[in-house]
């Protein structure tokens, strides 16, 4: 089984993120990640779904996902080149002795320093999944507070990209 990436443009309305993720429960699908946000429309947002399957379960969803009246466009962007990110924030007990430590492997991860208590730091790094694994994995010996990670987001390279077609948009702008 292969992890797939996709770009889901939807309506920006209320209840569509609850109407995609009942599909996925409904049919047993199993959501890897899940990130939202608005295009650089205010009416349009971008999902992007990674979905643990092989072709046919991922035609099986895509076909799903097409029925549902909010979808407005899916790319299965995985074949294609993207480049992607994450963001994880990392709340690490720090004792003063141990700060220069910490700091070294967090500037090794080009992380952040985003808070400072007097027995914890806190770091935002950014990367794909590998990088903020082997960040987490880095700083898990001084003991991991709390952890945030967002979903994957991922944007096809060059001049490749995922838009609404003409008619789409002229679509989404009169409903």
């Amino acid at each position: 089984m292969e992890k797939h990436t996709l770009s889901v443009l939807v309506e920006n309305s209320p209840g569509v993120l609850t109407r995609v993720a009942g599909l996925f429960a409904r049919r047993g699908f199993n959501i890897d990640s899940l990130a939202v946000g608005r295009t650089d429309r205010d009416d349009v947002s971008r999902m992007t779904i990674v979905v643990e399957g092989d072709k046919p379960l991922i035609e099986q969803v895509t076909k799903q996902l097409h029925k549902l009246i909010d979808v407005i466009k899916i790319s299965n962007i995985t074949e294609d080149e993207y480049v992607d990110r994450e963001l994880v924030m990392i709340k690490v007990a720090a004792e003063p002795s141990q700060r220069v430590e910490i700091m070294h492997i967090a500037g090794i991860f080009r992380a952040r320093v985003v808070d400072l208590g007097s027995k914890t730091m806190t770091f935002e790094c950014t990367g794909n999944e590998g990088k903020i694994n082997a960040f987490e994995e880095s700083l898990r010996p001084y003991g991991i507070k709390e952890l945030v990670r967002t979903g994957k987001i991922a944007m096809l390279r060059g001049s490749k990209f995922v838009a609404l077609s003409l008619a789409q948009a002229r679509e989404a702008e009169s409903a």
